[in-house]
C-alpha cells in the first residue's frame, strides 16, 4: 500500500458545503483507504491504499458527490510527490503563511504566467510541474492577484504542505 494525500476543493472554507473531518475520514474509509487522518477542517485527509491516484480521486470524488448532492474536486498526491511539493517551495526566506502551493490535476500550463493578472510588486508566481506557488508578502486578503487555471485547483499554505507532507511519510 502506498501512501497518499487527498485535497478537497472549496469544502468548510468555499461554496462547496461544509464536511465534519469524521464524515470525510468515514468517506475514505468505506472506500478501502486505511490509516485514514485528516488535518485541520480544510479538506485534507491523509491514507494508505493500493488503488492509483486516478481510482482514488474517482472513489472519494463520488462519495462526495452523494453527500453533497453536487461535484466536489479532489486533487490526490502521493507521499513522495508531496514532499517533493513541499521542498520546491521557491521562496524559502517567505514564512509559510505566505506562501502557497495551488495543487492542480495537470501539468501547469506553459502559457499560465501570461494569463495572470493583478500581480502586485510584493507578491510573485512561480511555475512547479503540477503546482503554482505564490508569495502573497501581505497576505491573500487584500490581493487582485488572479490566476485564470486556479479555479481547476486548490490552494494550500506551505505549513499545511509541510504538514500534510511529513504526515503521509509517518
Amino acid at each position: 500500500m502506498k501512501s497518499f494525500v487527498a485535497l478537497l476543493r472549496a469544502v468548510n472554507v468555499g461554496g462547496t458545503g461544509k464536511i465534519a473531518m469524521s464524515d470525510l475520514k468515514a468517506i475514505c474509509e468505506a472506500i478501502g483507504c486505511r490509516g485514514v487522518r485528516t488535518y485541520i477542517a480544510s479538506g485534507n485527509v491523509v491514507f494508505k491504499s493500493s488503488r492509483n491516484e486516478k481510482q482514488i480521486k474517482a472513489a472519494i470524488e463520488e462519495r462526495l458527490h452523494a453527500h453533497f448532492g453536487k461535484p466536489v474536486a479532489v486533487i490526490v498526491r502521493t507521499a513522495d510527490e508531496m514532499a517533493k511539493v513541499a521542498a520546491a517551495i521557491p521562496f524559502p526566506d517567505t514564512p509559510g503563511n505566505r506562501v502557497v502551493a495551488i495543487f492542480l490535476d495537470m501539468p501547469v500550463p506553459p502559457d499560465t504566467l501570461k494569463t495572470v493578472t493583478g500581480c502586485s510588486p510584493r507578491e510573485e508566481v512561480r511555475l512547479g510541474q503540477r503546482e503554482i506557488f505564490v508569495r502573497y508578502d501581505e497576505g491573500m486578503a487584500h490581493s487582485k492577484l488572479r490566476i485564470p487555471i486556479a479555479k481547476e485547483g486548490t490552494a494550500r499554505n506551505m505549513n499545511t504542505v509541510a504538514k500534510l507532507a511529513a504526515m503521509a511519510q509517518e
